[in-house]
Parts: C-alpha cells; sequence; structure tokens
C-alpha cells in the first residue's frame, strides 16, 4: 500500500489508535471494541514516525517556512524531562494536542505538512503519557492487599485493566499483573484497588457456594455494589445493576463485564454446563478452584450416580485404579516407568475414588474423562497381567472352584472379600453360602495361636 493511499485511509477514519486512553473508557460491561483498520493505521503512524524520527531527534531545521508548525507553543516536547512537571506543563500539552488535532483535519491531503503534523501529534501524544504514567520509577514488584503484582513487559494493547477497564497500551504506559490471581491493572490504578487477591480465598477456603443463585435482594446490599459499593440500581441509573450468578449479589459495570462461567451449584444440583453470568472476582475465584477436587458428590447428591451413567462408569474405573496402586507401588519396574505419573494432572485419582473437582465433571460430561481414564486403565492393567512377571505373581486363585485364570481384584468378573481382601469369582462368592476359606483359615491360626500360648 502506498503512503497516498494510507494517508486517504487515515483520513477517512479519522482514528489515531493513541486516542484511546483513560479518557475514553469502553462501553460498561463490555470490552472495547476491535476496529479493523486498527493495524493498518498503527502501521502508517509507525512509519511516519520512523521517517520523521532522525530530524526530529538532531535538532535540525532544515524545513521550509511553509511546512512549520505553529502551535503557539515554543516548549521541546521530544527532549525527555529533566527534574518534575508541574500541572501546567501537562495543560500545554494537552493544548497543543488539540490544535494538532485540529490542524491535522485541516490541512490538504496529501500535503507534507500534514505528513509532520501527524508526527507531531504522534510524539505529544507520547509524552503526555510519560508524564501521566512515568515508568523509571514503578517497581518490578508490588504486594498490595495479598496481591503479588509483577511489571509486565509485554507490549501488547489487548489487555484491558480490571480497576478503571479501560484499554492498557502497552507501549505506553506501565501495567502489572497479580502473579496469584492474574489481576491486571495500570499502574496508576493500583492504589485504587480494593479487593483482596482471591488466590488467599482459595489457600484458606477452598470450597464452592453450593445454593444456586442464593440471591438476597438489593435492599441487603444497601443499593450498592458488592464490591467496590458504588451506588447502583436496576433502572441503570447511577449505574446498571448486575446479578453474578454464582454469589447471587449485585455489582456495577466496572466489577461486572457480563463475562460467562460454569456455575458448580448449577453442575451438582441440576447436572447442567451452561456458562452464566458472572462477576469479575467469582470468575477469578472460579478459573482457581477449577482443578481442585473439593467435590464430594456422594454427600452432597448422591442420586446423581442414579441419573448419570457416565459418573458410574467413572467411579468404577477410579476404584480399579486404587486398587492397582499398591501392585505398581512394589514393582521396581513400575517405578521406574514412572506409571503413575500418567495421572499426575488428576493426582486425586489415586488418592481416593469419592472428590471430584468441577474440571473432572466438566470433563465427564463432554466424554473426553472417559476415554483418557479407559487409556490409561487398559495400560495399568496390562503391565500387571502380561508384562510384569512380579505383579502376575501377586494373583489369586479362586479358593471356591479352585479353576479358572489367575484372578485379580480390578478384574470385571470378581469379587473381592471386604475382611481378608482375597479374590473370588463372582458367581462362586455370592453362590457360597459359608464364610470365607482364607478368612476361616486365619481365625483357625489365631485360635490355635491362643491355645499354644495357654499351654504355656
Amino acid at each position: 500500500m502506498e503512503y497516498d493511499e494510507r494517508l486517504a485511509l487515515f483520513r477517512q477514519t479519522r482514528l489515531n489508535p493513541f486516542d484511546r486512553g483513560e479518557e475514553d473508557g469502553p462501553e460498561p460491561g463490555k470490552t472495547p471494541p476491535q476496529h479493523e483498520k486498527l493495524n493498518s493505521l498503527k502501521m502508517f503512524c509507525s512509519e511516519v514516525y520512523a521517517e520523521a524520527r532522525p530530524e526530529l531527534l538532531s535538532g535540525s531545521r532544515t524545513h521550509n517556512s511553509d511546512r512549520t508548525m505553529d502551535l503557539g507553543l515554543a516548549e521541546d516536547h521530544f527532549s525527555r524531562p529533566v527534574g518534575s512537571f508541574v500541572a501546567s506543563d501537562i495543560g500545554k500539552l494537552k493544548q497543543a494536542i488539540e490544535e494538532c488535532k485540529k490542524l491535522i483535519l485541516e490541512l490538504p491531503e496529501h500535503s507534507e505538512r500534514q505528513k509532520d503534523t501527524v508526527v507531531k501529534l504522534i510524539h505529544l501524544r507520547l509524552k503526555l503519557q510519560e508524564l501521566k504514567d512515568p515508568e523509571e520509577d514503578e517497581p518490578n514488584l508490588r504486594i498490595l492487599l495479598e496481591h503479588r503484582f509483577s511489571k509486565e513487559k509485554s507490549k501488547s494493547v489487548k489487555q484491558t485493566c480490571d480497576k478503571c477497564s479501560a484499554i492498557i497500551w502497552g507501549l505506553i504506559q506501565t501495567w502489572y499483573t497479580c502473579t496469584g490471581c492474574y489481576y491486571r491493572c495500570h499502574s496508576k490504578c493500583m492504589n485504587l484497588i480494593t479487593k483482596p487477591c482471591v488466590r488467599s480465598k482459595v489457600s484458606h477456603q477452598s470450597e464452592y457456594e453450593l445454593s444456586i443463585c442464593p440471591e438476597i435482594g438489593l435492599d441487603r446490599q444497601d443499593y450498592r455494589c458488592a464490591e467496590c459499593r458504588t451506588p447502583i440500581s436496576l433502572r441503570g441509573v447511577p449505574s446498571e445493576a448486575r446479578q453474578c450468578d454464582y454469589t447471587g449479589q449485585y455489582y456495577c459495570s466496572t466489577c461486572h463485564w457480563n463475562d460467562t462461567a460454569i456455575v458448580p451449584a448449577r453442575v451438582i444440583h441440576n447436572w447442567e454446563f451452561e456458562p452464566r453470568k458472572v462477576c469479575r472476582s467469582s470468575l477469578r475465584y472460579l478459573a482457581l478452584m477449577m482443578s481442585r477436587p473439593v467435590l464430594k458428590l456422594k454427600e452432597i447428591n448422591p442420586l446423581l450416580f442414579n441419573f448419570v451413567e457416565e459418573l458410574v462408569e467413572i467411579r468404577k474405573l477410579r476404584q480399579d485404579i486404587l486398587q492397582m496402586k499398591p501392585y505398581f507401588i512394589t514393582c521396581k519396574e513400575a517405578m521406574e516407568a514412572r506409571l503413575l505419573l500418567q495421572l499426575q494432572d488428576r493426582q486425586h485419582f489415586v488418592e481416593n475414588d469419592d472428590m471430584y473437582s468441577l474440571q473432572d465433571l466438566i470433563d465427564i460430561s463432554s466424554g473426553r474423562l472417559s476415554g483418557s481414564l479407559t487409556e490409561i486403565h487398559t495400560t495399568f492393567a496390562k503391565h500387571i497381567k502380561l508384562d510384569c512377571e512380579r505383579c502376575q505373581a501377586k494373583g489369586f486363585v479362586c479358593e471356591l472352584c479352585k479353576e479358572g485364570d489367575i484372578l485379580f481384584p480390578f478384574d470385571s468378573h470378581t469379587s473381592v472379600c471386604q475382611d481378608c481382601s482375597a479374590v473370588f469369582h463372582r458367581d462362586c462368592y455370592y453362590d457360597n453360602s459359608t464364610t470365607c476359606p482364607r478368612c476361616a483359615r486365619m481365625t483357625e491360626r489365631k485360635q490355635d495361636e491362643v491355645s499354644h500360648v495357654k499351654d504355656a
């Protein structure tokens, strides 16, 4: 694209990406829109800046009088600031910016003077932002309300400040991200933060709200945002009240961006996975809690297993894996092959069979967990029954019929004695009316030992 075409495109859209600062925030509750021609305009401004920069920095004044921009200011706005700037300097910069914007619209198209004015406007914008948000004095790490804010070095412009809802222009603004809850904000917004880090709540109170949208009403909130205490109402005056489906409380448009998330209470009670609108703090909390196994389904809603067949299948696979675990921790080959590490992303699967994370339930509903867990189950069983002689030697023979192959407690056609863990064919075990042969031998042995002690 030639320079004239780019300049014409600039004239048509009249959009300067540096004009979208903190003064013009996004529409309440929505992420600022991405214009289709923004990248082309940014490239145009960058090339114009690059072409003019050597002449501007060298201080040479080779332009003739008709290209001189008479903005009524004698200050050099391109040099770095020395000492502290007073409010009048910022005011003069704003005045110069406004005059530049007017002059760009008035100058003839494709003229050299208009090109120089665009360069001047870019420089003034950068200088104004530097005065408002100085980067040199900002520390790399700041701790506030249990947040651990780390200064970001990325120049991405696609982030949005969680405090003021404005775009973070990484090229000219300093911004921080909390390493715990991933809260993002401008450097200038940090002192306005009132919400503690969600990570601390996850660490000290790892549990979900299990009531579906527990609404208490705006009157109980004194018609104020549950987080920042801004006055709100359902009529949108002075600010729109938005309900969080997770907490049931109402929030302002700054604290509630209409983000959506799967609500645990609806999953457990209704087996419903439709994302609902939640506030920003709930969104971060649910994201951090997603993989934590804190849901004991057989206590919260035991009837769920009667209606969701996939849950029954997953529970059986988990029970089998727990029965395979003793074979692996006593097998040298299994330890060297690190077989149990195949479940490192779901460590609770090798510790119990009744605790679930929200991510587990989502994967069960989609069918992903059933496929992956069945594959792991097959690999484990193959090692014990076929590949490893040491594990095969730990199998059982049915003492009731004394026929058939070697049995293992995780086989589908077997039953395990709850007292001595002996393994039998399922049909033999339930058809046998007597007690377990192994339990009978153990009882008889104990009685013999007691009688020998008495005789002695």
